[in-house]
């Protein structure tokens, strides 16, 4: 009887064995299912987002920064095993592969790295591969421009896309942010260039400006010298044309030729050797318009911490740095 019952209970295990199997298969899968989406939300959040920012700047002054900061050949936000402070020897491309054809609008500028060695900041990124940072510049509105920034590595071998965590891009908008910074200290001290260029003409006229009123106004006493004390202009300037012997004799040309000189020695630069590039803005990577000569003579006309905006001799407007320029004798 007891070997009856037990064989019973036995049947009955085994036929319910199906039907936990089902149960347990069903809450693998749901936990496996479960668990990745978690990690996928993480990463969404973290890794791909690129940078878009809105520059309240006219399209194409942001469009120059931006065409300068490709041509740099450095990808900042990065490097390769921690060995540098930025990754090096990238180049300025037109397309490329890497990224999806952008079919939104606007101007789009690539910087590759090619060979890059496992950079920092990419998920699961590793081995060889190409670095790769995208520039896209909209307008938005007369005086504003939308900049979208986007960053990839993408392996040699498996060709596997490793999304930026964000770094490349926060430092590549900081570097492009401080050069539209300088082109707006540009622009706010346009009005002290215009106002030193015209003390410049001023100070070659000999005099147009203040200094001409100061010198040419008669002396306090030369009305009461007049006999009738009613004298006109021309009559005031005939009398202080005359010498008076009681008075001592001054000499107002060579004073004014002393104030010019001091103004000069002011403003005026000699270019140290062995030459220097005369940039269209003021920072390192902006394209040279020209190289000066050692020795050869610049007008200061605005003044920042590190550079001078100059003028040449051949009326030529550009930017030195300031350790590039020493007094004239």
């Amino acid at each position: 009887m007891q070997e009856r019952n037990l064989r019973g209970q036995v049947r009955q295990v085994h036929g319910a064995l199906p039907a936990i199997a089902r149960y347990l298969s069903l809450f693998l899968l749901f936990s496996a299912a479960t668990v990745p989406s978690l990690g996928r939300d993480k990463n969404v959040l973290a890794y791909g987002e690129g940078l878009i920012v809105n520059i309240p700047m006219p399209e194409p002054e942001v469009t120059q920064v931006v065409e300068e900061i490709v041509e740099n050949s450095i990808i900042r936000g990065t490097k390769e095993y921690n060995k540098d402070e930025y990754v090096t020897g990238a180049v300025a491309a037109t397309s490329t592969t890497v990224f999806p054809e952008w079919t939104d609008g606007g101007k789009v500028f690539y910087k590759l790295k090619k060979q890059a060695l496992d950079p920092r900041g990419f998920k699961d990124s590793g081995d060889l591969g190409t670095l790769a940072v995208r520039y896209v510049v909209m307008v938005q509105g007369f005086e504003n421009t939308v900049l979208r920034i986007d960053a990839v590595f993408v392996e040699d071998f498996r060709h596997t896309v490793h999304p930026s965590d964000g770094s490349v891009e926060t430092n590549e908008y900081k570097d492009i942010r401080e050069h539209l910074d300088a082109i707006e200290l540009m622009k706010k001290e346009n009005t002290e260039a215009i106002r030193a260029k015209q003390d410049r003409l001023a100070t070659e006229n000999f005099g147009l400006g203040s200094d001409s009123v100061l010198l040419s106004t008669p002396p306090p006493d030369t009305t009461s010298e007049n006999t009738n004390g009613h004298g006109t202009t021309s009559q005031l300037g005939a009398a202080s044309s005359q010498p008076d012997s009681h008075q001592p004799e001054t000499h107002p040309p060579e004073t004014l030729e002393q104030r010019v000189a001091e103004l000069r020695r002011q403003v005026e630069r000699l270019v140290k050797k062995p030459g220097a590039p005369l940039k269209s803005a003021p920072f390192r990577s902006a394209s040279t318009l020209v190289p000066l000569e050692p020795g050869a003579e610049v007008l200061i006309q605005i003044a920042t911490p590190y550079w001078y905006g100059v003028e040449t001799r051949d009326g030529q407007h550009g930017w030195l740095r300031r350790d590039e320029l020493e007094t004239a004798p």
